[in-house]
């Protein structure tokens, strides 16, 4: 097995102060709610009114640095940044990130193509552009902050898209000699599947025009349940491809970290994998569905609670959108 020239010296994660718990269920009333599989997570948590992205990247990254003795500045040569609802569309968020960090890095590249699986793809990015020399010290960053903001709208926030989102952001420093090797990535494109998800008003308007209806993610609505096969069956799949491509089994797979959507889709994965619960490190009931943030955000937590263990080997993956895109990722874990 080749180890790619590419580590991840440490995670790191924020996670917003405001906790929103789930209210009771009824099963009388609601016995879809009663349901542990459909039934909101347990607590989650949301951004505050004008808290923005690029503070967001800030607060998860700073005492990542700390911990690794080293100030941003002089530090970061590639910010890499993916951000579900930038703040400005025309700038993303990396540069206000970059400038709360005090740091000026030579690359800035904002990334919103790659949805719930970003985390893996920036690690493919980041691999590239070091193994090029365009840069040694990268910041991956992913934000999750609709849940107080889209899915705080009046007529969203009732929806169980709503009542399953939170917020937080998850950071890694990846560098050319990280602790943790990152084995390979392994990324799938399928762009006839691109407009199966958009942007919807309720109306004709596009979400950038004035007019009434709240702006919301919508899937094409005849072919919902394709596309949740699909979520079903893309995870599994990269995660194979993977394990072939560096010549590991899937029972080797001490640990699987990825995006936390739903409880359904999380069995399913595990399930079609042959992992046990303990082997695929879950926090959807803790944070929710964190989106493109569920993987890093997930995996901090596991660091932080001693649940990678030293030599383990380590999988992420999601699929983002309505499957056109999907990746996976390995790294040998070693505490740094």
């Amino acid at each position: 097995m080749t180890v790619a020239p590419l580590g991840i010296a440490a995670f790191g994660r924020y996670l917003p102060a405001e906790v929103v718990e789930a209210a009771p269920v009824d099963p009388a009333v609601d016995p879809l709610g009663a349901n542990p599989f459909l039934r909101p997570p347990r607590t989650r948590h949301r951004v505050a009114p004008g808290e923005r992205a690029g503070e967001m990247i800030e607060r998860a990254a700073r005492p990542l640095f700390e911990r690794l003795g080293m100030d941003p500045a002089g530090n970061v040569d590639l910010l890499l940044t993916n951000t579900l609802l930038p703040d400005n569309f025309i700038t993303g968020s990396g540069a206000d990130a970059a400038r709360l960090l005090g740091c000026d890095p030579d690359l800035i590249l904002d990334v919103h193509n790659a949805g719930c699986a970003s985390f893996p793809y920036m690690l493919k990015l980041a691999r590239s552009m070091i193994v090029s020399g365009e840069a040694r010290r990268v910041l991956v960053a992913n934000v999750q902050n609709t849940a107080g903001q889209v899915y705080a709208q009046p007529e969203l926030s009732t929806k169980n898209s709503a009542l399953t989102a939170g917020d937080g952001c998850g950071v890694a420093y990846v560098t050319a000699d990280g602790a943790s090797p990152v084995l390979g990535v392994h990324v799938r494109s399928t762009p006839d599947y691109a407009r199966d998800m958009a942007l919807a008003t309720g109306s004709s308007r596009r979400y950038w025009e004035a007019g009434a209806g709240e702006v919301e993610i919508a899937f094409t609505e005849e072919r919902q349940t394709e596309i949740i096969e699909r979520g079903n069956r893309l995870v599994p799949e990269v995660v194979q491809d993977l394990c072939n491509k560096i010549g590991v089994g899937v029972g080797e797979i001490d640990l699987l970290v990825t995006n936390q959507p739903n409880r359904i889709f999380l069995m399913k994965w595990r399930n079609a994998l042959g992992l046990s619960p303990d082997r695929h490190f879950d926090t959807f009931d803790r944070y929710g569905n964190l989106y493109a943030a569920g993987v890093p955000v997930t995996l901090a937590t596991a660091a932080a609670e001693g649940r990678l263990r030293e030599g383990a080997l380590v999988v992420m993956a999601g699929f983002a959108h309505a499957g056109d895109f999907a990746a996976a990722a390995a790294m040998r874990w070693h505490s740094a």
